[in-house]
């Protein structure tokens, strides 16, 4: 059986007291002590590195700053529109409901003259029979008043020609007695 690197160091996993063991026996070795600091040495930041990402944090902290204040300003701009639209839109219903109470108003004003056009058609249908009424009377009375005039002028000649006939008999007899 040959025993390999993996092996090995799954052993070492399963047994914590083997593995601390094995870290105490490589940090008394000097040179391996000196390879493992300069190894956390390179991976552990100065306090320059440190002052230095300070700055940098504190700088992007202050430009967040201001683009949240250029932001606010912003939100503080759109909120004073929204009110303005916001009024805007009630002064918009207010007159779109009263040209919807004039609309009503209308078509109620509308519907009145339409019944009353519709009353007055029937009244001028009403006087359009009674002027067919009178046109026939009146016909007929023309007809009529033809008829008296004929009977008029026929009594007339008649009157006439008996008035000359007594004339004429009286002219008779007195010339000749």
């Amino acid at each position: 059986m040959s025993v390999s690197a993996e092996y090995i160091v799954k052993l070492f996993e399963e047994d914590p007291k083997s593995r601390k063991r094995l870290a105490e026996l490589l940090v008394s070795e000097p040179d391996v002590r000196l390879a493992l600091i300069n190894a956390v040495i390179r991976d552990v930041a100065t306090k320059h590195d440190v002052e230095k990402h300070w700055e940098a944090t504190r700088r992007d902290i202050e430009g967040l700053r201001r683009e949240l204040e250029g932001l606010e300003r912003d939100v503080a701009s759109l909120a004073e529109r929204v009110s303005r639209l916001e009024g805007a839109y009630a002064e918009l219903s207010k007159r779109i409901d009263s040209l919807g109470e004039r609309i009503s108003d209308l078509d109620k004003r509308i519907d009145s003259l339409d019944k009353r056009i519709d009353g007055l058609d029937k009244r001028i249908d009403s006087l359009d029979k009674r002027i067919e009424s009178l046109d026939k009377r009146i016909d007929s009375l023309d007809k009529r008043l033809d008829h008296i005039a004929k009977i008029s002028y026929t009594l007339t000649a008649s009157v006439l020609a008996t008035l000359a006939a007594s004339i004429i008999l009286l002219a008779i007899i007195r010339i000749h007695p």
